[in-house]
């Protein structure tokens, strides 16, 4: 890769993947709301250009991109958080924003699209790992519109002529994650000396820190397959009670709230990423542990979220 377009660029994995790109030495176009105010999530760079441009408005990047560029990232997605669920016709909007990204990338000379699915496609599984090749059924409007996207985008891609890769995402963590997450809104209230609640904790989760993610498709960028589903996650899975442990203890919490609550309706018991294919195909290995994520974590939040990760 040399130069890139990157929609959602000021997200967790967006800004990840950005860092990654700019170390590489890859131009990188960041395609963000006007309105934002996430800016500061980029680093400077001679090599990073900011590019004001909507979910609703991507057909009118061309004229906003002058040169030729090589890879398109699109994870760029609307209406997220805990309330995703909530509407099944907003994230069907997700479909189109996702073709018409295909279609600009397409405009753009790109070569190749890259998206970003989730493990939502699958639906409850309670299997060891997830493979790229489970079954999927999703269960969940998110899901089933992340599921439609990639299949769609894939067809799209081969009607013009482009490669596409669709990576789907597992549990990420780390540096700009949504306040509402378990890890996130955990670390806050246990360093605010907040009473935590959480289940009796004994799902069986994989986790993933935010660096590792943005390299992990630095890597799908570089190296991935053409037509390839890959599954973006630790590859190993622990009892969620022993990760909130490890946060409890690095941030000084005397309680951890396990068992305080009982688990939601439907709750997913087994998560775990199989990574094998993404690992053979870009040579992706995880390089840090879910302590080690934590501690930059705990960090880059005393700092007030500017602290630099390894």
């Amino acid at each position: 890769m040399q130069r890139i377009i990157v929609t959602g660029a000021t997200s967790m994995i967006g800004a990840a993947l950005i860092k990654e790109c700019i170390k590489k030495g890859i131009e990188v176009y960041a395609v963000i709301r006007a309105s934002s105010g996430k800016k500061m999530r980029l680093p400077e760079s001679e090599k990073l250009h900011i590019v004001d441009c909507s979910l609703e408005e991507l057909e009118a990047l061309p004229q906003k991109i002058t040169e030729k560029c090589d890879t398109f990232y699109h994870i760029a997605w609307g209406n997220t958080g805990e309330n995703r669920n909530s509407s099944t016709e907003l994230q069907s909007r997700n479909i189109a924003y996702t073709l018409a990204a295909v279609k600009t990338a397409y405009a753009l000379g790109c070569r190749r699209f890259i998206g970003a699915g989730s493990q939502a496609e699958y639906g409850p599984m309670d299997v060891d790992k997830i493979s790229p090749d489970s079954p999927v059924n999703p269960t969940t409007p998110y899901g089933a519109a992340k599921l439609a996207s990639g299949q769609l985008a894939r067809m799209l891609c081969k009607e013009l002529g482009m490669e596409c890769i669709w990576p789907r995402i597992f549990s990420v963590y780390g540096i700009y994650e949504k306040e509402t997450t378990m890890v996130a809104s955990g670390l806050r209230k246990m360093l605010a000396g907040e009473k935590t609640s959480f289940t009796p904790a004994l799902q069986r989760w994989d986790y993933l820190f935010s660096a590792d993610a943005g390299r992990a498709y630095y890597l799908i960028g570089e190296k991935g397959k053409d037509g390839a589903v890959y599954c973006v996650g630790s590859g190993k899975a622990a009892l969620l009670k022993d990760y909130i442990e490890i946060m409890a203890e690095l941030t000084g919490a005397e309680e951890t709230g396990i068992g305080a609550r009982p688990y939601p309706e439907g709750a997913v018991m087994n998560l775990c990423a199989d990574i094998s294919s993404l690992t053979a195909d870009t040579g992706f290995v995880p390089e840090y542990t879910f302590r080690e994520g934590i501690r930059e974590t705990i960090t880059w939040l005393k700092t007030g979220n500017t602290g630099e990760t390894k």
